[in-house]
């Protein structure tokens, strides 16, 4: 799991597991937020993440409750997660 700070491209490692639950993203969601400090978590203001089942509501509303706009990748849009994708591609080539 990890993040990606559109505008600066900071990636941040928020864990690793071969068996993702829908708690462990939560959680690694928590994780993050609580890293930061409240100048870098007020600034969030979207999260655009997949359709993966083990994001579910309880993983939007840890970005919703700092004021997050919380947005999954549409079906047929592959460049709506363009940085994301280019950095996984750049780690397993």
């Amino acid at each position: 799991m990890f993040f990606i700070e559109h505008g600066s491209r900071r990636v941040h490692i928020a864990g690793v597991t071969r068996h993702v639950t829908a708690a462990w993203a939560t959680q690694c969601a928590r994780n993050l937020l609580m890293s930061r400090d409240d100048a870098r978590t007020a600034s969030i203001r979207y999260l655009i993440r997949g359709n993966a089942g083990y994001f579910t509501e309880g993983f939007d509303a840890v970005f919703t409750a700092v004021g997050a706009r919380v947005m999954p990748i549409l079906a047929g849009v592959p460049r709506m997660n363009a940085i994301a994708e280019r950095w996984v591609g750049s780690c397993t080539s």
